[in-house]
Parts: C-alpha cells; structure tokens; sequence
C-alpha cells in the first residue's frame, strides 16, 4: 500500500472513529438518563465500542502495511 492509501484510509477511519465516539457519547447520556435501565441502549453501546475497537485495530495496523 502506497503511503498517499495509507494517508487517505487513515483520514477515513479516524473519521468513522470520530462519528462513533459521538455516538458513542449519546448514547451512554441516553443510558443515564434512563437511570441504566436500557437493555436496548446497552447493546447498541456495546455494538459501537465493538466498532470503535475494530476501528482502531485497523488504524493501529496501518503502520504494520496490513489492514484486517
């Protein structure tokens, strides 16, 4: 991979891992709200740390010249 595709895949996911985190956010604000009593909110949080984490394996890997 060529370091202009790694610049450009590595704006791109730090994108996604920016709008995730806003989500992120929401929804744990959401969660409180609820007093914690969202089981619906805690597995959309979950899915998006799950998401985040993939994202930021995939970031991390960029340096290594592979993508997952």
């Amino acid at each position: 991979m060529s370091e202009d595709e790694k610049g450009k895949q590595f704006l791109e996911l730090i994108d996604k891992q920016n709008n995730i985190q806003w989500k992120i956010i929401i929804k744990l604000n959401l969660l409180v709200q609820s007093n914690w009593n969202s089981s619906q909110l805690r597995l959309e949080l979950e899915s998006l740390i799950e998401e985040h984490f993939r994202i930021t394996k995939e970031l991390n890997s960029l340096d290594d010249n592979k993508i997952l």
